[in-house]
């Protein structure tokens, strides 16, 4: 998310064709992305999921389903959703499993991975004894810390996240099938080589006797300057020293820059500066933007001052804070006029919400061949009154 977005707006698109506002998926772009990623898989035999806590946009999934293994799930409800939607293989980690929820869950998964050797303990024999068999494994902490925020660093001090190599010390590993890591998010192959030297140094004795390992996400395979090389090498070399399967499950590199934003002026007011505010919300419809924290890119727009007229963009939220951005223009903003965000498919519909009673922006796709835009889902009334009582 913090990398300079190059994606243009869909081709051929006409704005006027959707709803303001409108996350659009490039049904092409995305096409791509699963291209690039099933060309790993067909030259390292590995297996890339489909990280749903990154998209999850179902309505997509046809254009994507034949190129990936299947999906990684962090809650029962991701996990009946890719079981349902995506077919493959569905993973299933999460920091705890709740015990009313979990012989349900295992109905769904093919993997489930653990997060402490308690959870394993307490819940190996409803495991091993499901209906349907079920791989098992534990995620693993190399206390190697990759990522500078500290709210998406899994390997920060006191994480919650995975068995440190401390913990392994008299453990009996017996029933567990495979190991789990993550330590990146957004980064390159450099980062995941690092990330291995710790884990081996680490975790070696563990790791050959293990039948498959799970490299995490965070791997921003579909940047343009990731060295795909790099994680090919990377991903051959364990697979042959260890003799494991290795997985990948990138959420955000099998949409990035494969959607956008459309949003519309409502009104432009001042306040030392001009500051036009939106019918979308940086709270509410991307809140990676106040989270991360990121500037995300707008289409015909710059950084302040490199064009004529510099506006600071707005949301529609009484929170003081829901501000996008500043950036500049061309030419003045004129209400009602249609912005366009890009790299606006992942982690927005996952993790949006209807805070002040907001409309959730609608979700269409569009097919560049056709130039169709079609609106797959609007939002109303009823969709906020259904998340309350």
């Amino acid at each position: 998310m913090t990398m300079e977005a190059t994606q243009a707006a869909p081709a051929a698109m006409d704005l006027s064709q959707a709803p303001s506002p409108c996350y659009v998926c490039d049904a092409a772009a995305l096409a791509r992305n699963a291209e690039l990623l099933e060309a790993i898989q067909d030259r390292t035999g590995c297996r890339i999921l489909l990280a749903l806590k990154g998209f999850a946009m179902f309505s997509a999934f046809p254009i994507i389903r034949n190129a990936l293994t299947g999906t990684t799930a962090s809650s029962l409800n991701e996990a009946r959703l890719g079981h349902e939607e995506f077919g493959g293989e569905v993973h299933a980690y999460a920091p705890a499993y709740r015990p009313d929820e979990f012989g349900e869950l295992l109905q769904y998964a093919s993997h489930v991975t653990f997060n402490s050797f308690s959870q394993w303990e307490r819940f190996r024999d409803e495991a091993k004894g499901a209906a349907k068999p079920v791989s098992r494994g534990l995620r693993i902490n190399p206390r190697h810390s990759e990522v500078l925020v500290d709210i998406y660093n899994p390997c920060g001090p006191g994480s919650r996240l995975g068995v440190t190599p401390e913990a392994f010390a008299g453990q009996d590993l017996t029933g567990l099938d495979g190991l789990h890591f993550h330590t990146l998010c957004g980064l390159g192959a450099d980062a995941l080589e690092r990330t291995l030297r710790a884990v081996e140094a680490r975790f070696a004795p563990y790791l050959g006797g293990m039948k498959w390992v799970n490299f995490g996400g965070g791997h921003h395979i579909t940047r343009p300057d990731y060295d795909v090389e790099l994680l090919t090498r990377l991903i051959s070399g364990f697979q042959e020293r260890y003799g494991v399967q290795v997985y990948l499950e990138p959420g955000e590199a099998v949409a990035l820059n494969a959607g956008v934003l459309m949003a519309t002026v409502l009104d432009i007011v001042e306040n030392d500066m001009p500051v036009a505010i939106l019918d979308t919300s940086a709270t509410a419809h991307m809140p990676d933007v106040l989270e991360m924290p990121y500037r995300p890119e707008i289409i015909g727009a710059g950084q302040p001052g490199a064009h004529s007229h510099t506006y600071r963009l707005g949301g529609v939220t009484c929170l003081a804070g829901d501000v996008i951005g500043d950036y500049s223009f061309p030419q003045p903003l004129e209400i009602g006029q249609r912005l366009v965000f890009t790299d606006m498919l992942h982690y927005t519909m996952v993790k949006n919400t209807a805070f002040n009673g907001l409309n959730l922006p609608a979700i269409a796709i569009h097919d560049s061949e056709s130039g169709e835009t079609r609106v797959v889902r609007e939002f109303g009334y009823a969709d906020y009154k259904s998340r309350l009582s």
